[in-house]
């Protein structure tokens, strides 16, 4: 444990998280994202320049949002405030936008303002900022870990420019502890950790790109081990995976995070890799995703991405969502890695998707004209006076069940939708369909040599 000597004279330290000790407070602190904050690139330039404008950050927690308002406040010349979306309100806002407008309580103007969380701003909260934002007077800076786009008025979109902020790499993770672990002021510094490269880097890998979480478990891993004889605290790969527990994996059900693992687990089928497709599929899983939702996409890209390769997977999927829901978790689990792995190995074919399409187009572009007459229903005797159903043949009396009878309407005769593969089962389609064009084409033949020998008698 930590020295009674130690605690008395931290007292006030050791109350708050070593993540957030250790949040930087210039750029030159700051590790990761350099796709934004390398020099050179747009926000570093806008901060050092002191010349911002709106932006709004977002990714996942962790990786530096908070810390970016920090290393701005720090920087700019303009006034700085911060609101967190969870606690406060429109009359905040207000205050914010009158504090701003007094010469008195702000000389130059203009505020920054931070706002963590904005996406839980509801629309009339968001909207109270768009006439400060849109004269200048506010420079917002809003932080969250949904996509704006989805999330975020976009009125208040079209005027900020949108940073996406990635998770952080195991190595830049290790940067971050070593950094903390040699701070004396802020850090662990004064408690002479002892923790070999090995463990440091599993410590990044267990945190999933998350600083915060790979600070806060070298935390805990170093308060909770007994200090040794020498005063150094040494921390083993058994404290870590016990302060640690397991790894946090990156996944909300209600976020941009479910859109993008549901794309990708239905690409890795539509791209016939079994293993990604059981990946994302588990990622689902383990984040608690709906499974009448897992159920759908799956019998879904069934039909669209196997169809008639493969008849059979789309009753397979179909089977799989209805037992899924039977027999719930975890055995759900061993259902649905059948279905997705049936999906992903099968023969692919998208034929049907696009006819489907392609007819629904035509509808909407063309002059499809009206159901011919021939083989419309009549159910009552005055419709077959007028036509309905005269001339229709049974394909059933002629061979091979093909009578050589049209079924489009006129305008759009000889119009093609469904072009079978020559994938899987629908190999067979192809043939058959050729064998049945043909047998068209001679009964037409026919037709058409009865016909001239008519009209020579």
């Amino acid at each position: 444990m930590i020295s009674a000597d130690l605690k008395n004279t931290n007292k006030a330290k050791w109350r708050e998280p070593l993540a957030y000790r250790m949040m930087p407070e210039t750029l030159a602190d700051f590790i990761g994202q350099r796709h934004i904050l390398a020099e050179g690139k747009m926000l570093r330039r806008m901060i050092t320049a002191d010349r911002l404008s709106s932006i709004i950050l977002f990714g996942p927690p962790g990786v530096g949002k908070t810390s970016i308002a920090r290393v701005i406040a720090n920087s700019t010349s303009s006034n700085f405030q911060q609101l967190n979306a969870v606690t406060s309100g429109v009359a905040d806002i207000k205050r914010v936008i009158s504090d701003t407008e007094n010469p008195i309580l702000t000389p130059g103007g203009r505020t920054v303002l931070f706002i963590d969380e904005i996406h839980r701003f509801n629309k009339a909260q968001q909207d109270a900022l768009l006439p400060s934002v849109e004269n200048g007077r506010l420079i917002l800076i809003g932080a969250t870990t949904e996509n704006p786009f989805f999330q975020v008025n976009k009125a208040l979109i079209s005027r900020s420019t949108v940073f996406q902020l990635f998770p952080l790499t195991e190595s830049e993770i290790v940067d971050v502890m070593r950094r903390s672990l040699s701070n004396k002021e802020r850090g662990l510094g004064e408690l002479a950790v002892s923790i070999d490269d090995e463990t440091l880097l599993m410590v990044a890998s267990l945190s999933g790109g998350d600083a915060r979480i790979a600070l806060n478990g070298l935390e805990l891993a170093a308060i909770t081990t007994p200090v040794n004889e020498d005063g150094s605290v040494t921390i083993t790969r058994e404290t870590i995976l016990d302060s640690m527990q397991k790894k946090i994996a990156r996944y909300d059900r209600a976020g941009e995070e479910h859109y993008d693992n549901t794309s990708a687990m239905i690409k890795s089928m539509r791209g016939s890799d079994p293993d990604a497709a059981v990946f994302y599929l588990a990622r689902a899983l383990q984040g608690g995703e709906d499974l009448s939702f897992l159920g759908r996409r799956i019998t879904i890209c069934a039909a669209e991405d196997v169809g008639l390769a493969n008849p059979q997977i789309l009753t397979l999927a179909l089977g799989a969502w209805q037992a899924a829901l039977m027999v719930g978790m975890p055995e759900a689990r061993i259902i649905y890695s059948q279905a997705v792995i049936a999906v992903a190995t099968s023969p692919k074919s998208n034929r049907a998707y696009l006819a489907i399409d392609k007819a629904l187009a035509d509808l909407e572009q063309r002059d499809t004209g009206a159901v011919p007459f021939h083989i419309r229903n009549a159910p009552a005797d005055g419709m077959k006076d007028l036509g309905y159903g005269e001339g229709y043949k049974y394909d059933h009396d002629f061979p091979s069940g093909i009578s050589g009878q049209t079924f489009l309407p006129d305008e759009i005769l000889g119009t093609i939708y469904y072009e079978p593969s020559e994938s899987g089962y629908e190999k067979k389609i192809a043939d058959w369909m050729r064998q049945v064009d043909d047998l068209r084409q001679q009964l037409h033949s026919n037709v058409d040599k009865y016909i001239n020998q008519s009209d020579l008698i």
